[in-house]
């Protein structure tokens, strides 16, 4: 393997962590303007909307697990 292809594989990994995060931010609701600005210009969006459904599906069941715990006990 090439140092071209190591580094491509990191430049992917972080691009998928600063996507998780950006998503993450938004389910909070809180974020810089620079902040922003350099997620649009950095994240592509069919990228942003994959995460943005798998961490919303992930919630979701999240919270049917928790309801079921509660109301099990």
């Amino acid at each position: 393997m090439s140092k071209v292809d190591v580094l491509e594989k990191t430049v992917e990994k972080n691009n998928f962590l600063r996507t998780v995060i950006a998503v993450l931010w938004s389910f909070i609701g809180i974020r810089k303007n620079s902040g922003f600005q350099e997620d649009t210009a950095n994240i592509k969006p069919l990228q942003l909307l994959a995460v943005g459904v798998v961490m919303a599906l992930l919630f979701v069941i999240g919270l049917i697990v928790v309801v079921n715990l509660v109301v099990a006990s």
